[in-house]
């Protein structure tokens, strides 16, 4: 069994989960094992993982998690790689393109000594053209900022300073994973709580610019430029759906 596992929460993403399982594939490092966890998908989300792993290039296991919520299925799905010899955790999500050295750059920061690792992300480019990705780039700009200045983000609880992070682009040590609490068990946002658990447990994040993941935007389609930038300066979805499909 590898050391590394790869974590992928799904909910309903039948067709998009197939163009994240590809990029997986054709990474540069395969010595990974693959685990999905369908958040209780009402669609075929299933059936492409099953599909996919019949020829897959690394062992790929899928569970079930009834209960919704983004921080649920990661957490069980970490977890349940931790119980299963995973020392290395790294996660994307079932609408996002990992570029092809991905896993070794995440790799190559955990054996260098991180306890977290944080990548870039940026717009996949299916989804909008340059004016949506440069919204999208200022969007997530805007908010990383405010991060930095926020209050709750600050203190003498914390022991290295605060740099936004996305979920769906980190990798984490079994050790500090468990250390800080686990992810929390509930929908999303959870990324930045997650993050200052961490941040009061360990000094020990990096980052890395090589480790790239394409995110989708279509929280960008579904909310709007103003709401998205609500959305993502820690507000809230408000009214809306907290995952848009």
């Amino acid at each position: 069994m590898t050391e590394l596992w790869v974590v992928v929460p799904a909910y309903n993403e039948q067709s998009r989960i197939g163009g994240t399982l590809d990029a997986l594939a054709a990474q540069t490092d395969l010595d990974f094992t693959l685990l999905v966890v369908d958040n209780a998908s009402t669609d075929g989300t299933a059936d492409v993982v099953h599909g996919f792993a019949a020829t897959a290039p690394f062992p790929v296991h899928l569970i079930r998690e009834p209960e919704k919520g983004v921080g649920c299925a990661v957490d069980t799905g970490f977890r349940h790689a931790i119980t299963h010899g995973a020392l290395l955790l790294a996660r994307t999500d079932a609408d996002c393109l990992p570029h092809p050295y991905w896993v070794a750059a995440a790799r190559a920061a955990l054996d260098a000594g991180a306890g977290m690792v944080c990548g870039r992300i940026t717009a996949r480019r299916d989804e909008h053209g340059p004016l949506g990705r440069a919204a999208f780039r200022g969007v997530v700009a805007a908010a990383s900022a405010f991060g930095r200045i926020r209050p709750a983000h600050r203190g003498p609880g914390y022991l290295v300073p605060y740099r936004m992070h996305a979920g769906n682009n980190m990798a984490i040590t079994a050790r500090l994973y468990l250390a800080a609490g686990g992810m929390p068990r509930r929908p999303s946002p959870t990324d930045r709580t997650f993050l200052n658990r961490v941040r009061r447990t360990s000094p020990e994040i990096v980052r890395s610019r090589v480790m790239v993941v394409e995110n989708s935007t279509r929280r960008l389609r579904a909310y709007g430029l103003r709401r998205s930038a609500h959305w993502y300066l820690d507000r809230g979805s408000g009214d809306l759906t907290p995952d848009p499909r």
